[in-house]
């Protein structure tokens, strides 16, 4: 990224708070050696004021040519932005501890909650009508400016935004690149030698094209996950049965439907064992229960704490940031500046992106969002043509784009009958009255966040 130094953008982060994106993103600007102004937008006051101190801070420790303007009130920064990035999670990691521990109680186990099952659509309906009206504000205040959004559950957020303003809302997640390298390591070649087409939705995009230095290594990848599910791999008990007790191989779910389907999925067993929560009733997984000693959730809600209190206690304090502070991570942040450097340049580098299904996907609905390469030009991102996908893995997306279009009117009709719905077609219950039961707890629960929902649909 470095060597962009004429570059000048104006760009407005909307969530601010998050106690990992900031940084990261700070860290990443302060490398490009960019002239930027830096506007930072949190609702919450105290986490704004941690967000702009952070930032103050480290662009100080570099002498770096960075303002920064920070507000709780998007409308007085959006103005003349050239890129805005939100990264928002209506109700923290508060309400998201509701996503998952309401569901548990009905018997649906979940270790993350974000993205599907009971736990994403909960969490969908609280982000898309606040999604849709920074959507507006972006159109109205800075119509031209880059639009990315990082936040989940992020196909039903996106489709969302689009079906309710048209807003070019880019989603964007560093899940695929970061399991190609996880691939590359299980190929045991370098990563930067290592090509691929991932094509899917978010957090269950599937690799079903790869390549080391240009030569097909598809076939190596499902001698690997066959000789992982058959326990043939030294020292690994296999995927057999997952009620079985047997130690858990590595991502041995993900390993399991590659060998099944001949497609790897993004993002590894902690997202895609989700939108396959029927296979395991009950939580039942590996001799374990997921979510609970199984990828376990809480120890994600307590490091996100811990995280933040870090964060606050180094924006506070008078001490120096240690030089580790300005290293770049991985992480959400990771992509976003090197796709905007890309499109100012006209480089038409590749990366993926999630985007309207305009006929990149032939056999897949058109205006689906899906995540999928993409090309960063100086018109911006526009998706990249793929092969039709084998019918089995186009099959694990048609009931799941179903339940993102009723989770996306559920949440912007504010209707209880359609939350039914979509809890339904997710698939992780197992009757209507579970359905309706589990809607009604999950209303209660997050009523604060649900002005759209009506009091008689809160209090059934």
């Amino acid at each position: 990224m470095k060597g962009k130094d004429t570059m000048r953008e104006t760009m407005v982060l909307i969530g601010a708070g998050s106690a990992v994106f900031t940084r990261g993103l700070v860290a990443d600007l302060l490398d490009s050696g960019w002239e930027a102004e830096l506007r930072l937008v949190d609702i919450n006051p105290e986490a704004l004021k941690v967000a702009e101190g952070l930032a103050r801070k480290m662009i100080a420790g570099r002498r770096a040519p960075v303002q920064v303007k920070a507000s709780v009130d998007r409308r007085d920064v959006l103005r003349g932005a050239t890129a805005v990035i939100t990264t928002i999670g209506v109700g923290g990691r508060r309400a998201w501890e509701q996503d998952v521990f309401v569901p548990r109680k009905h018997g649906v186990y979940q270790p993350v909650g974000d993205s599907v099952g009971p736990g994403g659509t909960s969490r969908a309906l609280r982000m898309i009508p606040a999604m849709v009206d920074i959507a507006r504000d972006v159109l109205d205040l800075c119509p031209d400016a880059l639009f990315f959004n990082y936040g989940n559950p992020m196909t039903a957020v996106c489709r969302g935004v689009r079906k309710a303003t048209g807003a070019p809302m880019v989603g964007l997640c560093h899940g695929v690149p970061w399991v190609g390298r996880y691939l590359a390591r299980a190929l045991g070649i370098d990563h930067r030698d290592f090509t691929y087409n991932a094509v899917g939705l978010n957090h269950l995009t599937w690799f079903v094209e790869a390549w080391h230095k240009g030569v097909d290594v598809m076939p190596r990848l499902r001698e690997i996950a066959a000789q992982r599910v058959a326990g043939q791999t030294a020292g690994d008990t296999g995927l057999r049965d997952f009620d079985s007790g047997h130690a858990a191989s590595d991502e041995p779910f993900s390993w399991w439907l590659m060998n099944h389907f001949g497609a790897f999925p993004s993002c590894l067993d902690r997202h895609v064992s989700e939108f396959f929560l029927w296979l395991f009733p009950h939580g039942k997984y590996l001799g374990g229960t997921l979510g609970v000693d199984r990828i376990a959730f809480e120890p994600v809600i307590a490091g996100g704490d811990k995280g933040y209190e870090e964060m606050k206690r180094n924006a506070m304090s008078g001490e120096p940031l240690g030089p580790d502070y300005y290293k770049r991570g991985e992480g959400e942040h990771e992509q976003v500046l090197e796709i905007i450097g890309s499109i100012r340049a006209n480089d038409g580098r590749v990366y993926s992106a999630n985007l309207p299904n305009q006929g990149q996907v032939p056999n897949l609905p058109l205006g689906a969002v899906l995540e999928a390469p993409a090309r960063a030009d100086a018109a911006g991102l526009k998706p990249v043509c793929q092969k039709p996908l084998p019918s089995g893995v186009a099959g694990t997306m048609a009931a799941r784009l179903a339940w993102v279009e009723v989770t996306a009117e559920a949440a912007l009709d504010g209707d209880r009958d359609k939350f039914i719905q979509a809890l339904v077609l997710d698939g992780a219950v197992d009757s209507f009255d579970v359905a309706a039961r589990l809607a009604d707890d999950l209303l209660r629960a997050q009523a604060e966040y649900l002005p759209q929902f009506g009091r008689a649909d809160r209090g059934r």
